[in-house]
């Protein structure tokens, strides 16, 4: 299978003056026409045309879209096929791996042992939540925000006994 190389170029945006070419659509098609043979010159086949979006900051923080005419050009590559099945044993002795700080590991060599991790020394224990059965709950371990103005411990059942004085008759 031959690989090939690939060159992505702008579509050129404005027509080129020539004698003889008077329509704008004439002077865009010489200057499609120059870049396509200049290209061909240099070994680039042509592709194909394409529309691509472009996103690109308009001011300090946002953005838009520009559309980009490209024109995608491909030539044969002069290199070698790679192998595609076997080891390093196939390639040439320039082509091997040399075995250093930064070569790859070679998968054919065994891979040290992995230990176990060991076990925990300790035992955890998970904090205690409520007290025990029969004990009763000390109000004064609660915080203060915790407690009614008796200092018992606070409950959904509490109420607030300070008199409000009726202001309906004044």
């Amino acid at each position: 299978m031959p690989l090939f190389e690939y060159k992505v170029v702008p579509a050129p945006a404005k027509g080129t003056k020539a004698k003889g070419v008077k329509s704008p659509e004439g002077r865009f098609a010489l200057s499609v026409e120059e870049l396509l043979n200049e290209m061909a010159a240099l070994g680039w086949e042509f592709q194909r045309a394409e529309l691509l979006p472009s996103e690109e900051k308009s001011g300090l923080a946002s953005t838009t879209v520009n559309w980009r005419n490209l024109l995608v050009f491909r030539r044969l590559l002069d290199v070698a096929q790679p192998p595609l099945e076997g080891d390093a044993d196939d390639l040439p002795p320039a082509a091997r791996p040399l075995p250093g700080p930064m070569a790859p590991p070679d998968p054919r060599a065994e891979a040290p042992p992995v230990a176990a991790p060991r076990p925990i020394s300790e035992e955890t224990r998970d904090p205690q939540i409520s007290a025990p059965t029969g004990q009763a709950e000390d109000s004064s371990d609660l915080p203060p925000f915790a407690s009614n103005r008796n200092g018992d411990a606070h409950s959904d059942a509490d109420t607030n006994d300070a008199e409000v004085p009726d202001r309906s008759k004044t």
